[in-house]
This record gives C-alpha cells, structure tokens and sequence, in this order.
C-alpha cells in the first residue's frame, strides 16, 4: 500500500519519495529535473517502492524502445539508483559509458555462463542493491518469461517489485513486493498476470497467458 509522508495512502501521487533505507542516486536539481520532463510529458506514478535495501524489480510489459526512455525518466524522477543487465553490444560505441552510469551491467550472451549464481553473489555482498529485469527479455513477442529473474530473488531471499509501463493511461504502477514461495510456476503465474496486454505500447506483441 502506498502512503504519503503524512501518513495517508495516496494511489496516484504524482511522484512518490523513496524511504531512506532504498538505493539513491543523484541530488535535488537532478530529481527536479526529471520530475519536470515526467510532468510535461503526462507521465505519473501509481504506488510506490517498498522502503526495503534490497530487492529484484521486473518490468514489463516490454514492447517497445520507448520502454528504455520511459524507464529513465522514472528513474531520474524517483532518484531511484538501479542495476540491469544488457546484451553487451549496447555498451559499445558513445553510449557504453553512458549505460555504465545508468547502472547498465554488459552481458555477452555468446558466453555460457550461470549469471544467476553471479547476481546472487553480487547481492549478497552489497548492502544495497537494485536489480532491475524485463522478465520477456526482449521486444519481440514471447510466450515464457525467462525465469532468472524468480531464481535470483530467491536464492539472494530478497522480494519482487513488478512494476508496469501502462502507455494508456500514462502510468508506471508500483506493485507491492512480493515474496517467492516453494512453487515457482504457481509465483510467476502470479505475476505474469498483474500485467495486460493493453498495457503495452504495442500490445500485439504482448502474451500474457499464465499457462505461457
């Protein structure tokens, strides 16, 4: 539930403030900066994150290139600092340190690797940390979400944030977090159903079946 300084749950708050206890980045110009390009352009936040140093934030649904603006936006707006995963030819050319600064951690996917063992080890030696993960893991239309993202929250015992870009109305919704169980389909079938295909920026591209 989304509550206010005051104390007052507030579902559509223009931008909440993060509790003390979650990763920040940036100062006060920077986060008015952000605000301000959020206001002219129509977007806002429902919810807000849970006031926890730790957790795995997935988003979706992901359809678009527009998805990566929006998100900074978001980010520079709550002054919220995040890590992410990206397929390593992103971080080439003028734009690597840029994604570096974002919190962009480069993954050569020609390279086998067991990169969930890797984020566990990387929670569990921080004291802060925000994972950011689009479960669908790319823009094209699929019908399983990869699972890494579940297995990371798990093995690191930290909780899920789902957050959702719902273009419609212009909104990025803040989930509660949620807690892995000992059923993992039964979890992510959870999820995957908090998010619509109308929710997306091209919905045609969006599967959302629980059974998928």
């Amino acid at each position: 539930m989304a509550v206010t300084d005051a104390g007052q749950y507030n579902p559509r708050m223009h931008v909440p403030e993060l509790d003390s206890n979650v990763p920040a980045r940036g100062n006060a110009f920077s986060r008015m900066l952000g605000r301000t390009a959020f206001a002219v352009s129509g977007w806002r936040f429902e919810g807000r994150l849970p006031p926890l140093p730790k957790f795995v934030l997935i988003v979706a649904p992901h359809t678009s290139n527009w998805d990566f603006f929006v998100g900074v936006g978001a980010l520079f707006s709550l002054g919220l600092r995040i890590s992410f995963l990206g397929k390593d030819s992103i971080f080439r050319g003028p734009l690597g340190p840029m994604m570096r600064w974002l919190g962009g951690i480069a993954v050569d996917r020609s390279v086998s690797r067991d990169r969930v063992a890797e984020m566990i080890d990387v929670f569990r030696s921080r004291d802060r940390l925000v994972v950011g993960i689009t479960p669908e893991g790319t823009r094209k239309k699929v019908a399983n979400w990869r699972s890494g993202f579940y297995h990371v929250a798990k093995g690191a015992a930290v909780p899920i944030v789902p957050v959702a870009f719902d273009y419609p109305r212009r909104t990025i919704v803040l989930f509660p977090p949620f807690e892995p169980t000992a059923d993992a389909k039964a979890d992510i079938a959870y999820l995957k159903g908090l998010f619509r295909p109308e929710m997306a920026q091209r919905p045609e591209k969006f599967w959302v079946t629980a059974e998928g």
